[in-house]
């Protein structure tokens, strides 16, 4: 994560801002740019949205987003992937998804990047938990770890292979071992 030289902005004149590429966030008071996904980063994401959507979307128990801006607790960050209950979609008045949304996700997951600070993205996992996730993880591709965040309890860490990654329980059709989400970086 890459901090912003800026004048101090509250979180509504930095909600009013440009979007950045990459993306930036807003973190207690400052401006912090998200790192350059990479190709490790970009293929787990990929290919762990569309495992997360083919479970959970036909059945409408839920939706897997990447880059999502939501914007709650006076931080407005970007987890690589959030997911929402079916039922906690904002929607807008026409019906459609809308574009803003303003709360915690039930599920946030960071996919850590090589210059970023692991640091900061636990901190944004944990603010998602103070905030009503009901799990966080953040995959480690180079170290070929996941480490697991429970609301209220102490994290854990998984890195064998045979291990399942723990899911919320509104997903729990979802399985996923530590061997399959790291086979996804092998062609």
């Amino acid at each position: 994560m890459v901090q912003l030289p800026s004048k101090t902005l509250t979180l509504e004149e930095f909600l009013k801002q440009p979007e950045t590429k990459p993306a930036s966030e807003y973190i207690n008071g400052q401006i912090i740019q998200k790192p350059m996904p990479q190709g490790k980063h970009s293929i787990i994401q990929g290919e762990l949205v569309s495992a997360i959507n083919a479970i959970t979307k036909p059945q409408k128990i839920a939706l897997a987003f990447p880059e999502l801006r939501c914007t709650f607790g006076r931080r407005s960050i970007i987890p690589d992937v959030a997911v929402f209950s079916w039922e906690r979609i904002p929607l807008d008045n026409r019906g459609d998804v809308a574009n803003v949304f303003e709360a915690a996700p039930d599920w946030t997951i960071e996919i850590l990047s090589p210059d970023q600070s692991q640091t900061k993205v636990t901190s944004n996992i944990l603010h998602c938990l103070e905030h009503g996730s009901r799990l966080g993880w953040l995959i480690d591709p180079d170290e070929q770890a996941v480490l697991v965040y429970p609301p209220k309890q102490q994290p854990q860490i998984l890195q064998k292979e045979q291990e399942i990654l723990p899911v919320p329980r509104l997903v729990s059709d979802f399985q996923l071992s530590v061997e399959e989400l790291f086979g996804w970086l092998k062609l």
